[in-house]
């Protein structure tokens, strides 16, 4: 399936899966982008990893909350004093991670170029009321990144680089590596974005964003998914059990995707996850056209990398589904 729409789909792709925590396939398609720039992708490829990024400081915020820097339940105005005398002044990080603050989703980056989008992002006027039900929120994960970075006093990158301790793995890569990573839109802004951040949110910071902004591999991907799935399975985890056991339990109702801590729940059978995949099953999706999946019930973790942007922005979801379905029909062969 991935052979056939190389090309049509996307140029590049890393496909990893593993069960019980050890590696059972992986193989990367395809090249950076396809014209005389065009570079051969290896299984190590970093791609831009858009809103998987949220899985990434997820972890880094439960850490913080490990270490007593947080409580999941707090407000956290005492860290975002701007909310002092705004309804936000009720939100706490479980709110955030679970996408249930009433945050604003997102903003047009036209609207955004001539202001600060810190300012934007913790002061806009609220969707809905604090608590009040699941609206998926950017702004509430660039919220998320502002107050663990003030909280801490470090920067995000170094926040993540301690906890997701990776190598290559993390924000703005260097100008010397960009060639090597697969080139996503090309838009009439910034023109063919190869290195540099697809997400214009994350752009306009600097590159580096609660929800997105990240670099990395299918492995480092499969590396954040294992940590809360050997949680599960009494592995050795670099996250606390009890909180990486919490942030896979349903937080909040949808009938689309369930909530957990930074995780999107399986709900229903057309979740790209595919039907084979388990109730159980957590997982979360990138723009750029990234995605994991972990099961478990089969103690699986998938992951699939692409550059689907690179053609344009049309849904990626049939690509994914049919992916993962191969994903547990090819496990379920073998066990």
């Amino acid at each position: 399936m991935l052979r056939a729409a190389l090309g049509r789909r996307f140029t590049a792709a890393v496909a990893r899966v593993e069960r019980h925590g050890r590696v059972l396939f992986e193989r990367a398609y395809g090249s950076t982008r396809v014209d005389r720039d065009v570079r051969p992708i290896t299984l190590d490829t970093r791609f831009d990893l858009a809103s998987l990024t949220k899985l990434a400081v997820t972890t880094v915020a439960l850490d913080a909350v490990a270490r007593g820097g947080f409580a999941l339940d707090d407000p956290l105005v005492a860290t975002i004093p701007e909310w002092a005398s705004l309804p936000q002044r009720a939100i706490t990080m479980r709110m955030l991670l679970a996408h249930t603050s009433g945050m604003q989703s997102g903003a047009h980056y036209r609207s955004l170029r001539d202001r600060s989008v810190e300012e934007y992002a913790l002061c806009a006027d609220l969707h809905a009321p604090v608590g009040s039900g699941v609206l998926y929120s950017d702004l509430g994960f660039l919220a998320l990144g502002f107050a663990l970075a003030r909280r801490e006093g470090r920067s995000l990158p170094t926040l993540v680089e301690r906890v997701v301790a990776r190598p290559g793995f993390g924000y703005r890569p260097r100008a010397t590596e960009w060639g090597a990573i697969p080139a996503t839109e090309c838009d009439g802004w910034r023109g063919r974005l190869q290195g540099r951040v697809h997400d214009e949110k994350a752009y306009l910071c600097g590159g580096v964003a609660g929800h997105a902004g990240i670099f990395g591999s299918a492995a480092d991907a499969a590396w954040i998914g294992e940590q809360y799935l050997a949680a599960l399975h009494g592995r050795s985890s670099a996250i606390d059990g009890a909180l990486a056991r919490e942030a896979v339990r349903e937080q909040a109702f949808d009938p689309t995707l369930r909530r957990g801590l930074g995780w999107a729940l399986k709900t229903r059978d057309d979740n790209s996850c595919g039907p084979g995949f388990s109730r159980d099953s957590f997982g979360h999706t990138g723009f750029t056209g990234t995605c994991i999946w972990v099961d478990p019930q089969r103690d699986l973790t998938a992951v699939l990398l692409t550059n689907t942007v690179y053609f344009g922005r049309e849904d990626s979801t049939d690509l994914r589904r049919a992916f993962f379905s191969g994903v547990t029909e090819a496990a379920d062969r073998i066990a």
